[in-house]
């Protein structure tokens, strides 16, 4: 597309309400001459008992339009319920080629953008990877919407198949998270563990609940005869059943646990890990969508031991392994391992940062958007041009 028509997209993501957040996903898009991005964002949100007041719209080389939502305190449904008053003036203002929405296509927000898009082509991003219906008017505005997209970003295949299973026959494309390399980073040559004479240091990073299968990480602990290190930064619920769990198993002098820290703090912890562990039990209402922090431990050039939950092996790839779920049995026979052969965690690690550089950049996830969005008008342009 030449710079005298460049494809105007308007995003409307709750997930970009701050600078730190999902907006960064959007910077690589400055400067550029092919596409015009619009961004939509809430001018408050409510998340995890936290208010988050969106960060000014100043942002150089991109239109951020911060604008008020109804329905903001309606607790973890504000993800579904929440919707823009002034997006019907806005889309008449600015007459986007394509709605992207990074909103799941149940949300309210999607059937509004759906009802209002007018002549652009609409594009969807969805993450949900778990196949069941929904109640009304949820599964309604699900259908109608997906009935109406051009094209879809999909987060993991398990993702893709829920939408093709709820009737969705368009184009698909894949789209991971971005990882930002200014905070996630290796520094320095990594020294494999015996080297430096301190055994096997694994750690997790996330919220402490039952289903992360830390449990199993303690089991395959004691039961592994190499000395292994584990080491926690989150909270969450089930912090005390882990202390006590790691006191019973004669663990606690081998498991530390820390609260949040800024990225810059999380970055900093992974590159003092041999291996991040990410052992996600797949239950009927948790099913891992992605896994942040296996792009941000591998960025650091740190490996990652992922269960077989969800789309974790697809996001770990080459960088890491990949053992059963609630097998600390395998988690085990894989600890003793690694500390045999060191060298497979400077392998392993070596691969899993050029995972992130080729497929959770950044620049790789603006570029996926912008494909989608251009392949959606072209089909769209196509599919209304008259025939002969």
């Amino acid at each position: 597309m030449s710079s005298s028509r460049r494809l105007k997209v308007l995003s409307i993501a709750h997930s970009a309400v701050s600078r730190d957040a999902g907006r960064l996903r959007y910077y690589p898009l400055v400067g550029r001459d092919d596409v015009d991005m619009h961004l939509v964002v809430p001018a408050t949100w409510y998340q995890f008992g936290r208010t988050i007041i969106a960060d000014p719209s100043d942002d150089p080389g991109m239109t951020v339009h911060v604008m008020p939502i109804r329905l903001p305190r309606a607790g973890p449904m504000s993800w579904y319920l929440h919707f823009y008053p002034g997006l019907r003036r806005l889309i008449r203002e600015v007459d986007p080629d394509v709605i992207h929405l990074w909103e799941e296509p149940w949300s309210v927000v999607a059937m509004q953008a759906r009802i209002l898009k007018g002549r652009a082509a609409m594009v969807l991003e969805v993450d949900q990877n778990i196949l069941k219906r929904l109640p009304p008017p949820f599964e309604f505005i699900r259908k109608d919407v997906l009935r109406n997209t051009d094209h879809i970003l999909s987060r993991s295949p398990e993702a893709t198949a829920v939408v093709r299973a709820r009737g969705y026959a368009g184009p698909v494309s894949p789209i991971g998270y971005g990882v930002d390399l200014a905070t996630f980073n290796q520094t320095g040559e990594r020294q494999a563990p015996i080297a430096s004479g301190r055994g096997l240091r694994i750690g997790y990073v996330g919220r402490l609940v039952e289903e992360k299968g830390l449990d199993d990480a303690l089991d395959a602990m004691k039961r592994a005869t190499a000395h292994v290190t584990l080491a926690i930064m989150g909270e969450g619920p089930h912090e005390a059943a882990l202390k006590q769990r790691a006191a019973e198993l004669g663990l606690t002098d081998r498991v530390t646990f820390q609260g949040w820290g800024k990225p810059a703090d999380v970055a900093a912890f992974l590159r003092s890990l041999d291996a991040m562990i990410l052992l996600t039990r797949t239950t009927s209402a948790v099913r891992e969508q992605f896994g942040r922090v296996i792009v941000e431990s591998q960025a650091c050039g740190v490996p990652v031991i992922g269960s077989t939950g969800g789309a974790i092996p697809d996001v770990v790839g080459k960088g890491g392994w990949i053992i059963p779920e609630r097998d600390p049995d395998a988690l085990a026979t894989l600890l003793d391992r690694l500390v045999g052969d060191p060298q497979q965690l400077l392998g392993r690690g070596a691969a899993a940062r050029d995972n992130v550089l080729t497929r959770f950049t950044y620049e790789v996830v603006a570029n996926a958007l912008v494909s989608a969005c251009q392949q959606a008008v072209d089909a769209k342009r196509g599919a209304d041009r008259p025939r002969p």
